[in-house]
């Protein structure tokens, strides 16, 4: 049971706590406030230890600068959400967004400053350290804001007192999602329902049932339930209006729940299509303008590394010629985006007459295939390097989950047979390195389980993709290649 939401079993309801309908939205109404003022104080303390000798000029330079950046602030800080019901109790959540409204506000305040020809009005030291010290103090009084109404809301302060029309498994449904979510801030009251016991969901209701349409009415009217959800399946539309009519008399909230099918999809987002409401039940993934920024990322990198690692490339080129006979680079067919199959480079580690083109089984500790200098490649996944020719024809990126050959097995079965999401992967580029590597699932995949744990960390970079992560990624990579084990 959760210790935020409270349950109601006996028939008579208990007598809540009268809170106003907008406490919740004075508090972070307060918390805003606060948040300006921060960002003020801050300004006039940065003037006043940098600078206490400062002509008049220049502080109210510097005033009417503050000024300007705090109403920017706030305005774009309420655009981009840092306000919004959702990050209302997530301090990791409400940070990235109050950053990335004081970043694009410094950014816009630099931008007007040299629009203006103003850059010589301002002391660069109050400009670094407000935006510094703005930065620092926006995420100290979220915290403590968010501590604050964490605590507020463990009394219960700011719950609802909410009726669930309609006791069938729809209803227990929405009541189990309810008391299993922490971030709500309501009090089930119990379930109303107008149906025969029999007709009634056949498992045992989380909440009590407390009567008809008839004494949620009377309930309502007594002041002691705020919100009704309707929770019917919405194909009886005749005896959906007719209970909605009822309850639209009343004055209260008044919510549709969502039907039974919907349940399957409860953390997908609504759209609107016109006026009307559209469940995204998948988005295409790493799209829109993530998708450009991606590309161009691979372009800039992959040259970059093509023009830095020349002369690496050419040693290896001579050292594998000198090794074994055969051309030092060889293709082999892999599996990229979209299930489409292409030609991925490669340098030879193998010698020439034991390379698989197709039918492809996968190296093996001490295998005999395995050239010398193949060895030292392989150990330092040096021969994944002419792959930076696939990222630059659009096959492949610089990081995403690593490309296998559609012959490749766990134990004795085809990866796509071992889980059905195995396919998902595929809606990304190929990378050359990616998250399961750089977690050490990288090597023979002689098990289903590590099948498993390589596409868990696959799946995860693809849900969780950003520059950062990217090149957080690539980072790890170069630390990790001298001391990897699975390799060979």
């Amino acid at each position: 049971m959760n210790e935020e939401t409270r349950i109601v079993a006996d028939h008579p309801l208990p007598r809540m706590r009268s809170r106003a309908p907008l406490l919740l939205d004075v508090a972070i109404f307060a918390l805003f406030i606060f948040e300006l003022l921060a960002l003020t104080a801050i300004s006039a303390l940065v003037v006043t230890l940098l600078y206490p000798r400062a002509e008049t000029s220049q502080i109210t330079a510097c005033a009417n600068a503050t000024l300007i950046g705090v109403f920017f602030f706030a305005g774009l800080a309420e655009l981009t959400g840092c306000y919004d019901a959702d990050i209302r109790f997530s301090v990791r959540n409400a940070w990235h967004r109050l950053l990335t409204a004081w970043f694009s506000t410094a950014m816009f305040m630099l931008t007007l400053s040299f629009l203006l020809r103003a850059t010589d009005h301002y002391p660069r030291g109050w400009g670094i350290g407000w935006f510094v010290g703005g930065g620092v103090a926006l995420c100290v009084v979220r915290l403590i804001g968010i501590a604050w109404m964490r605590g507020l809301k463990r009394t219960g302060l700011f719950n609802q007192r909410v009726a669930i029309f309609g006791a069938g498994t729809q209803g227990c449904r929405l009541a189990d999602y309810i008391l299993a979510t922490d971030k709500l801030t309501i009090d089930l009251v119990g379930f109303f329902d107008d149906r025969a016991p029999e007709r009634l969901a056949p498992q045992r209701p989380p909440i009590a049932v407390r009567g008809n349409l008839t004494q949620l009415v009377a309930r309502i009217r007594e002041g002691q339930i705020d919100q009704v959800i309707v929770a019917l399946p919405w194909s009886a539309e005749t005896r959906l209006q007719a209970i909605v009519g009822e309850l639209a008399l009343t004055p209260v909230r008044i919510r549709l729940a969502p039907d039974l099918a919907s349940f399957a999809f409860a953390r997908r987002t609504l759209v609107l299509l016109g006026e009307m409401p559209l469940m995204t039940l998948f988005e295409r993934p790493i799209s829109g303008f993530d998708q450009v920024l991606k590309r161009l990322e691979d372009i800039a990198l992959a040259t970059l590394a093509l023009l830095l690692l020349a002369p690496l490339l050419l040693l290896i080129t001579l050292a594998i010629r000198l090794d074994s006979r055969g051309p030092a680079l060889f293709r082999q067919h892999r599996e990229g985006h979209n299930n489409r199959c292409f030609r991925i480079w490669k340098f030879r580690s193998m010698y020439h007459d034991r390379c698989q083109a197709d039918g492809i089984v996968q190296a093996t500790r001490d295998d005999p295939r395995i050239t010398r200098v193949g060895r030292l490649l392989r150990r330092l996944s040096l021969d994944e390097l002419p792959q930076l020719l696939n990222v630059m024809r659009g096959e492949m990126s610089l990081v995403g989950p690593r490309p296998h050959a559609p012959s490749t097995r766990a134990g004795d079965r085809c990866f796509g047979d071992v889980v059905k999401t195995y396919a998902a992967r595929h809606n990304v580029r190929p990378g050359i390195t990616g998250w399961a590597q750089v977690c050490g699932w990288r090597g023979e995949t002689d098990t289903e389980d590590k099948l498993l744990k390589r596409l868990e960390h696959d799946l995860y970079y693809i849900e969780n993709w950003s520059i950062g992560f990217d090149l957080y990624i690539l980072l790890r990579t170069i630390a990790i290649l001298p001391f990897q084990r699975r390799a060979w």
